[in-house]
């Protein structure tokens, strides 16, 4: 066999070999992975490459490498999920650099980071004061975590006592122009609607490269066309601009009545009203 079509050949073997071993081991970002499972990373590599270009290797011999640092990682991985013990020394924990608003200095030279270091990762986070940070934590793969200060913490919905609805994902029901009828199915809408929807748009199907129904069963898309512009969704602003116009006539009709029965019952609704438009508010401006 010639050389180069020897190459192929072993590049194509171990392209296979190397798919077969990640997706056993499983799906994990570069920085999401123990120094364990790193090293052997390199190390299948570094095997893969010398024996595709090393004709006198023999290509089971690094097959056989590749699947004992392959599965070595995997085998670390299930004992670790049993023991902690294992885990900490295998997949290493969390050091602490600061508490209680303190810098760890002590932890800080263990892990052989200096003050600057630490500033550098603050800033990363948007953090430019130490005294802002109430906890922080460097964790096994290299990333800062940061607790900040209870008055330095960004104000909720929960901190203010309003109380909004769960959102849910939006479901993709249009793609390459294309309807999606299971996600279509799973937002209790059917193509009907969909075709209803588009029309209000000004668009057909054919044009949509995207498009996603949010929780509130509202149609957005993106268009294969971005020189053409597509009408805003109408519907929640038009519900908002109802409730107001029904708030602002039970105050009218209140002002216009001389029953006292009817004017109290006119200007009770009215308040009802108007607490309920408040609420809704946020959740129908576009």
């Amino acid at each position: 066999m010639p050389d180069w079509l020897d190459i192929v050949v072993r590049s194509v073997v171990f392209l296979v070999v190397l798919f077969i071993i990640t997706k056993i081991t499983g799906k994990k970002q570069l920085n999401q992975l123990s120094f364990f499972e790193y090293v052997s990373g390199f190390t299948i590599g570094s095997v893969a490459s010398e024996v595709i270009m090393n004709l006198d290797l023999k290509i089971h011999h690094g097959i056989i490498s590749i699947v004992i640092f392959g599965i070595t990682p995997l085998v670390a991985g299930v004992i670790s999920m049993k023991s902690k013990t294992v885990r900490d020394v295998v997949e290493g924990k969390g050091t602490v650099f600061i508490k209680n608003g303190k810098i760890m200095e002590e932890n800080l030279k263990s892990e052989k980071f200096t003050t600057d270091e630490l500033l550098e990762l603050l800033r990363t986070k948007d953090i430019f004061q130490i005294s802002d940070v109430e906890f922080a934590v460097l964790e096994a793969n290299g990333e800062l975590n940061v607790l900040l200060k209870k008055e330095n913490q960004p104000l909720t919905a929960k901190d203010l006592g309003v109380n909004v609805p769960s959102y849910k994902e939006p479901q993709t029901v249009i793609m390459d122009g294309e309807i999606l009828d299971e996600p279509l199915s799973t937002t209790g809408l059917n193509r009907n609607w969909l075709k209803t929807e588009l029309e209000k748009l000004g668009v057909t199907i054919e044009n949509v490269f995207l498009g996603q129904v949010d929780s509130f069963g509202q149609l957005t898309v993106d268009l294969f066309d971005d020189k053409l512009k597509v009408a805003e969704p109408e519907e929640k602003p038009l519900i908002l601009a109802t409730m107001k116009k029904c708030q602002a006539d039970l105050e009218l009709f209140a002002l216009a009545t001389e029953a006292e029965e009817a004017k109290q019952m006119y200007g009770e609704n009215s308040e009802k009203l108007e607490k309920a438009i408040n609420k809704v508010t946020p959740l129908l401006r576009n």
